[in-house]
C-alpha cells in the first residue's frame, strides 16, 4: 500500500464492510426486474440511503412519453407504468458540477427457471464469502460499493472541496432509459466511474448491441405431404447458418482489449416462434436476437451491414429470393463507447486501486452494451470498475464476493478524495 495522507488513511479505515453487505442484501431482496413496480421501489430505497448520508437528493418521475419519442432516446424492451431517477450529490465547499460521478443501475433481468437456482433468487444469502442472488453481481454490488465509499467519507468527517454525485438509474438492461433521463435532466460531472462487474480489471471500452426481429415466410401444407409446402423453420435454419458465418466475419481484428473473449461482437438468437398446428408445415417464423456493434462503428452502419447480409443471402436462395426475410429493429439500442485515449481517469483509477491495497488492474473491453456509451456521448469520460465477474451475470449462479465489494468501495473512496479534493 502506498503512502497515504492522514485523511486518505482515515477514509479507508472508515469503509464499513458489514454495513455494505447489509445494504447489498437489502438491495438484492427487492425483485427489481425491469418493468415491474419493484424497479421503482429499489430506487426509493437508494434515495433514502442518500438522504441518510446528507446528500442533496434529486428524485423525479421519468417522462416515459418523452422517452418513447425523443430522437436520441435509447429505446426500451419492456413496458413501464413508471420509472424513477435518483441522483444524490454530496456537496463540496465549491459549487459547480461534481468532479466525479458514480453511476449504478438497480434494475435486474428476470430469474429464468427458478428450479435452476439453489434457493430463492431474491432471498440473498452469504455462502463462502459471496453474496448470492439475482442482481448481486449485475450490479447491486457496485451500487452498494459506491454508497459505502460515500458513507466512509462522511464517517471520517471529511468535507470535499468539489461535489461528488451518485446516479442511480433504471432501465439499463433494456437500453439505458435511466442514464439517458439523468443526463437529459442536466446532471453532469467531470468524469464517471460505473461499477459494473469487471473481475478486477478496468474496462475502458464497451461494444454496442442492437435487438433485431426476423420474419421468415414459407408455405403451409399438410405435414403428411410436407414436400408440397415450404417450412419456415427449415428456411430459418439456413438463414441462421449464414448469420453464424457473418458473426465469425465480424470478430476479425477485434480490439486487443477483448483478449480472451471468443465473441467480442456476438450475434445470438434469443427467441423463436413458429407454426400454429403440429401437423401443418409452418408458414411463418419470427425470431428475435441480439447483435453486437463494433467499437468505432455506428448503430446505423451495423444495421446496414446486417440487413445487407440477410438480403444477399435471400437473393441467392430459390424460395427467399421471391419471399425475402423481413428485418426490423426493436427494443434498446446500445452504441459502442470508450474512454478517450490518454484520458487521466484511467491512471487516476488505477492509482486508487493500487494505493487502496489492490493489485494493479489490467485494461479491458467488455462485449456488452452498457451506460458507458451514454456518458461518453455526453462528453463525460467514463470507465468501469466494479465487484464481481460479468460471466456470472444473468445466470442462476449469480454472486459477488464480499471482499471485492469492499475493495471497490475503498478504491472509489480514495478516488473521490483525489478527484474532488479536500476542503
Amino acid at each position: 500500500m502506498a503512502d497515504l495522507t492522514p485523511t486518505e488513511a482515515a477514509v479507508l479505515d472508515a469503509v464499513d464492510e458489514a454495513a455494505a453487505v447489509d445494504l447489498l442484501c437489502r438491495l438484492v431482496a427487492v425483485p427489481s426486474v425491469g418493468g415491474t413496480a419493484a424497479e421503482s421501489e429499489v430506487q426509493h430505497l437508494v434515495a433514502a440511503e442518500l438522504d441518510g448520508l446528507g446528500c442533496d437528493v434529486d428524485r423525479w418521475a421519468v417522462d416515459l412519453a418523452a422517452a418513447a419519442t425523443a430522437p436520441d432516446a435509447p429505446g426500451q424492451e419492456v413496458g413501464r407504468e413508471e420509472a424513477w431517477g435518483v441522483v444524490g450529490t454530496l456537496p463540496g465547499a465549491d459549487d459547480g458540477d461534481p468532479a466525479l460521478v458514480l453511476c449504478g443501475h438497480t434494475d435486474v433481468v428476470p430469474t429464468g427457471d427458478r428450479a435452476l437456482w439453489d434457493g430463492d433468487p431474491f432471498a440473498p444469502r452469504i455462502v463462502g464469502g459471496d453474496v448470492l442472488g439475482r442482481g448481486a453481481c449485475d450490479m447491486k454490488g457496485g451500487v452498494a460499493a459506491s454508497l459505502a465509499a460515500l458513507a466512509a467519507i462522511r464517517a471520517a468527517g471529511v468535507r470535499l472541496r468539489r461535489p461528488v454525485a451518485l446516479h442511480s438509474v433504471v432501465g439499463e438492461e433494456d437500453g439505458g432509459l435511466g442514464a439517458w433521463a439523468t443526463l437529459a435532466r442536466g446532471h453532469r460531472g467531470d468524469a464517471c466511474v460505473i461499477p459494473e462487474p469487471t473481475d478486477g480489471a478496468l474496462v475502458t471500452a464497451a461494444a454496442g448491441a442492437l435487438t433485431f426481429r426476423l420474419e421468415v415466410s414459407g408455405l403451409a401444407a399438410h405435414a403428411a405431404m410436407r414436400d408440397r409446402g415450404v417450412s419456415a423453420v427449415e428456411l430459418f435454419a439456413e438463414v441462421h447458418a449464414d448469420l453464424r458465418a457473418f458473426e465469425a466475419d465480424r470478430q476479425r481484428d477485434a480490439d486487443p482489449r477483448f483478449a480472451g473473449e471468443r465473441y467480442p461482437y456476438g450475434l445470438s438468437i434469443g427467441t423463436v416462434r413458429a407454426g400454429d398446428w403440429a401437423s401443418t408445415v409452418p408458414d411463418r417464423l419470427v425470431a428475435e436476437g441480439r447483435y453486437g456493434v463494433r467499437l468505432g462503428e455506428s448503430p446505423a452502419a451495423a444495421r446496414a451491414a446486417f440487413e445487407a447480409r440477410v438480403a444477399g443471402f435471400c437473393a441467392g436462395h430459390p424460395w427467399l429470393a421471391a419471399h425475402p426475410v423481413r428485418v426490423t429493429w426493436t427494443g434498446g439500442a446500445f452504441a459502442p463507447g470508450e474512454l478517450p485515449p490518454g484520458d487521466a481517469l484511467l491512471a487516476d483509477v488505477r492509482g486508487a486501486v493500487v494505493d487502496a491495497g489492490g493489485r494493479e488492474p489490467a485494461e479491458r473491453a467488455v462485449n456488452a452494451g452498457t451506460d458507458l456509451r451514454l456518458y461518453a456521448a455526453a462528453g463525460i469520460p467514463a470507465l468501469h470498475l466494479g465487484p464481481g465477474d460479468l460471466h456470472l451475470a444473468h445466470g442462476p449462479a449469480e454472486r459477488v464476493p464480499v471482499a471485492e465489494v469492499t475493495a471497490v468501495a475503498r478504491a472509489l473512496a480514495l478516488l473521490t478524495l483525489r478527484r474532488c479534493g479536500v476542503a
